[in-house]
């Protein structure tokens, strides 16, 4: 036992919970229940234990502790390469996959959890040491409130406005609304369809909304969050039943043709409205400076 004893267990404790607070399994149920926690926490503990021993280290002149700051960010570089290969792996078996924009965004977000486990760590155990336990406490509740700023990004509702609209038939082609989506040539398929089919229309708010959901990996995670959540009626080897998002080519609307096993209008708006933006999807041409000095773009 030392002086560094107590706010070393601070801030290792406020790194954990904060992990824990980040981590979330939601209906696309990933990380899974249990042993996929496990991980993410045992990570976290590490990462909590880098944040809280460098403000000791930087206080005793040991400089050369920090080095395993930069130790810790190519191993949880590693974890970004390990989430991606799984799900990649994992991929393969869905009945309508994440696409792999959607799963590099995962990869990056348990990466970036972990840089601000060591953040909270960091700034709880230096207000510890330099202060008091309830300086250290306020510290905490400031990194608390950071990183449930930084967990949640932006969502699809925010750029687009979602529109339900009968899937229909014109001859063997497919439409929601005036969007061609598939050609079907066999009678039956049509009758399961027409039964089962939902139709969407999102409309961009702005430009750069219009190129963000034009992104086939941003369609794609559309397509595989409402399959997770409301079901789909599919199987292997029924290539007719697949979810699609085809772009109207005038003005860059998106329709969103799915089959789900609960067909229920309302949720699958709030669904659509709540998939997450993608970073890796986002497009902002307005910023261009080209764009600047030419005609305004809407």
């Amino acid at each position: 036992m030392n002086e560094y004893t107590y706010p070393i267990l601070f801030g290792v404790t406020i790194g954990v919970l904060t992990r824990l607070y980040l981590l979330k399994t939601d209906y696309r149920q990933y990380p899974t229940y249990l042993h996929g926690k496990i991980i993410h926490i045992a990570l976290g503990f590490i990462a909590a234990g880098l944040g809280t021993i460098a403000v000791p280290a930087i206080m005793e002149k040991e400089f050369a502790a920090i080095t395993f700051l930069a130790l810790a960010a190519s191993q949880f570089r590693d974890v970004r390469n390990m989430e991606r290969n799984t799900l990649n792996e994992l991929d393969q078996y869905e009945l309508v996959p994440r696409g792999k924009t959607y799963i590099e965004g995962i990869a990056i977000v348990f990466e970036g959890r972990n840089y601000l486990v060591i953040f909270a760590s960091f700034l709880s155990t230096f207000a510890y040491l330099v202060w008091n336990i309830w300086l250290g406490i306020v510290a905490a509740a400031i990194a608390f409130i950071v990183a449930r700023k930084l967990m949640s990004g932006s969502r699809l509702g925010d750029i687009v406005e979602v529109e339900y609209v009968k899937p229909h038939f014109k001859g063997a082609g497919l439409y929601v609304d005036n969007i061609y989506i598939m050609n079907i040539g066999l009678e039956a398929r049509r009758e399961e369809i027409l039964r089962y089919g939902m139709g969407f229309i999102l409309k961009p708010k702005n430009f750069n909304a219009r190129s963000t959901i034009a992104n086939l990996g941003q369609r794609q995670a559309i397509l595989h969050d409402i399959s997770t959540a409301l079901g789909v009626y599919r199987d292997s080897g029924t290539p007719a039943l697949v979810p699609l998002a085809k772009r109207d080519l005038d003005d860059g609307r998106v329709g969103i043709f799915i089959l789900p096993q609960e067909k229920d209008v309302e949720k699958a708006k709030a669904i659509i409205r709540n998939v997450p933006t993608l970073e890796n999807a986002i497009r902002m041409p307005t910023k261009s400076e080209t764009n600047q000095t030419g005609r305004v773009l809407r």
